[in-house]
């Protein structure tokens, strides 16, 4: 077995890679709750492949028969409401565990220099999960899903000059039709999740290259790229944990941080299981009330609004009475999280070391983003309009007051080692 394990890593070194990647993957120490999300989303992608490719045995992508395949999953099929569930609340569990995952790479710089690449492929990874969520809500071809897909795609049509024939083409028809429906459903279940599993290797690959930042924002003591035969011969395993780390501030993955993953899997699992059996509808912000009517042209909703993690965008997006630099708003609250590593001009990283006044802006960001989301699942009424306009400015003030306050901004020393707190 020896000599056959040693012939398959001469041709492919997957041990190799094994312990480079993971088992002997140094991570900080200090390691804190905010880093469980990235674990939790790569969980959470496994059930959402999984529960898909069993969702399309029995789905049929044709405007006369998705929505009635949908129902006969939900009735018929042995367990296909356990599948269809799991799929839906994973959907949000996705985008749960993602704005986490950016909102801690936030308030510790781990887009700060060296780490600009890995916050680029992290935000292609957000902007193809938005993609991939937007092309499954048209699936079940209700009436939110159907309607919410109108309203967007016409969105398209604001751009000059090639809005008109952009939006026919995304359509596949003049109309939202079965077209529609069989190319997003190729794309849902194809082409994006090549793209977001492509862009997630590179990712980890640039975490893996440049090493993982820490709640201090500080580079670690060596050893630096993998924990091998060196570090195993100069600090062996000690009962005493201070003793055997106490002059380094990496400790191997295994078994420290697939421990400390497995007890945030288990705390993940006990909520996701509760959304799951007890509440998959989450009071309709989930899965929407109109979605269990079948799609109809005729019919419009009295209220549409895209799911949940759209809305803060859709606020953005409503709160310009233009529609074309209302599409150009929306698109630059995107954009403008791209180019963060550059306006961020502040040497240190952690909020725990600069000053009160970019905890306040972190503040503000955090409550404008989630004001917008409540906004965008609301109606457009004026007072709901005036407080979007408000938010929206605030959310885009948090890059602007970065970009000229980080120069100069008086921070607080930072500590030579990591520190727990």
């Amino acid at each position: 077995m020896q000599a056959l394990l040693d012939w398959v890593e001469k041709r492919i070194p997957a041990m190799n890679a094994y312990k480079k990647h993971l088992s002997e993957y140094p991570m900080p120490k200090n390691f804190n709750f905010w880093y469980l999300f990235g674990s939790l989303a790569m969980l959470v992608l496994v059930n959402q492949i999984l529960t898909g490719i069993w969702l399309t045995m029995n789905y049929v992508p044709s405007g006369d028969g998705a929505f009635a395949s949908i129902e006969y999953i939900m009735r018929d099929v042995e367990y296909g409401w356990l599948l269809r569930y799991m799929h839906s609340t994973g959907a949000s569990a996705f985008f749960v565990v993602v704005y986490l995952h950016m909102f801690r790479g936030l308030i510790y710089g781990s887009y700060q220099k060296p780490r600009e690449l890995l916050w680029i492929f992290g935000m292609l990874i957000f902007l193809v999960l938005m993609a991939e969520a937007f092309m499954g809500y048209l699936l079940p071809w209700g009436q939110m899903s159907y309607w919410g897909a109108q309203v967007i795609i016409s969105l398209f049509g604001a751009i000059p000059v090639i809005g008109d024939d952009l939006t026919l083409w995304i359509r596949g028809d003049y109309v939202i039709s079965g077209a529609t429906l069989n190319r997003f459903f190729a794309l849902h279940v194809i082409a994006l999740p090549i793209v977001l599993l492509l862009l997630i290797v590179l990712h980890v690959l640039a975490l893996h290259e440049v090493g993982s930042n820490n709640p201090d924002g500080i580079e670690t003591k060596l050893p630096k790229g993998t924990m091998g035969d060196d570090y195993k011969t100069q600090f062996p395993f000690h009962k005493d944990y201070t003793k055997k780390y106490d002059i380094i501030d990496s400790i191997p993955f295994h078994p420290y941080g697939t421990v400390k993953d497995m007890v945030g899997v288990a705390g993940f699992l006990f909520l996701f299981c509760y959304v799951l059996f007890f509440n998959p509808e989450m009071g309709g912000y989930f899965l929407e009330p109109p979605n269990f009517e079948a799609a109809n042209p005729l019919k419009t909703p009295e209220h549409i609004a895209p799911v949940w993690y759209f809305t803060p965008f859709y606020a953005i997006l409503r709160a310009v009475p233009d529609k074309l630099l209302g599409v150009i708003a929306m698109g630059a609250s995107i954009a403008v999280l791209f180019v963060l590593p550059w306006l961020d001009r502040c040497r240190v990283r952690s909020y725990r070391y600069r000053s009160k006044f970019h905890l306040f802006n972190i503040i503000q960001f955090t409550i404008s983003f989630i004001a917008l989301g409540i906004l965008g699942a609301l109606p457009a009424t004026p007072t709901y309009t005036l407080l979007a306009q408000i938010f929206s400015l605030a959310y885009f003030m948090f890059f602007v007051l970065l970009y000229f306050y980080s120069k100069n901004e008086a921070t607080k020393p930072l500590p030579e080692r990591v520190t727990f707190k």
